[in-house]
């Protein structure tokens, strides 16, 4: 689906309330009749409990790489992974990311959702819109655009044609990358983990969404290939 969503439009419906008809019964009026996706996986909806802080952003061995511990006491509460209402009204399954508060929801049943704080494209850089995971990965390798290329000179050693850089703690892709894709084509833009955790709740990426790598690892785990985005 090609069909853009301000901003605006999407901060409006977080007051509208519940429809009384629609996809869903927390759909905001404003989107009610917008379709989406097919859920298909049933543990991207289910409404478990989450585990303490501590445990979440623990170290932790991930195939071949042991991820190091975050210092979660060092980040803004609201950023950390944590069970809330929805308030985007759309179907369960569905990932939503809202740039302006730096958030990204995966929605589950009974009208709440997993919020994880983000990282965002800088001005200039940030894409919007609907599509769909396409494909997901495993400590990707990560190869530069073309046109950051062009900017940045230094970063012609992860040309494709070099064959990107390799996975690793320092891989700017970090643990996982969600390959976001619109209308069949690649936009370009991931949801992908960094080691850089001191950036999450601000705007850092070159228009990518990054999420802290144990986060990275919870959503790669719970969402299925061909799940439904909007980023608005």
């Amino acid at each position: 689906m090609t069909s853009y969503v301000s901003r605006r439009l999407f901060l409006q419906t977080l007051t509208i309330g519940a429809a009384t008809t629609g996809l869903s019964a927390c759909m905001p009026s404003g989107l009610k009749d917008i379709a989406l996706a097919p859920v298909k996986s049933p543990s991207a909806t289910d409404n478990s409990a989450l585990l303490p802080f501590a445990s979440m952003y623990a170290e932790m061995r991930d195939g071949d790489f042991v991820l190091p511990a975050i210092p979660y006491q060092k980040i803004d509460p609201q950023f950390l992974r944590q069970i809330v209402d929805d308030p985007t009204g759309e179907q369960p399954g569905t990932i939503v990311v809202d740039t302006k508060r730096r958030y990204l929801y995966l929605v589950r049943l009974n009208c709440k959702a997993i919020r994880y704080g983000v990282s965002v494209g800088k001005e200039g850089f940030a894409w919007s819109g609907r599509g769909i995971i396409e494909y997901k990965r495993k400590w990707p390798t990560w190869t530069p655009p073309s046109d950051m290329i062009a900017r940045q000179p230094q970063l012609k050693k992860y040309s494709a044609e070099n064959g990107g850089m390799k996975p690793g703690l320092k891989n700017p892709l970090g643990a996982r990358a969600l390959y976001i894709f619109q209308d069949g084509r690649d936009t370009l833009y991931r949801l992908h983990g960094s080691p850089d955790w001191s950036s999450i709740g601000k705007r850092a990426s070159s228009g990518c969404v990054r999420l802290i790598n144990q986060d990275i690892i919870d959503l790669y785990d719970r969402v299925p290939e061909k799940a439904p985005v909007l980023v608005v």
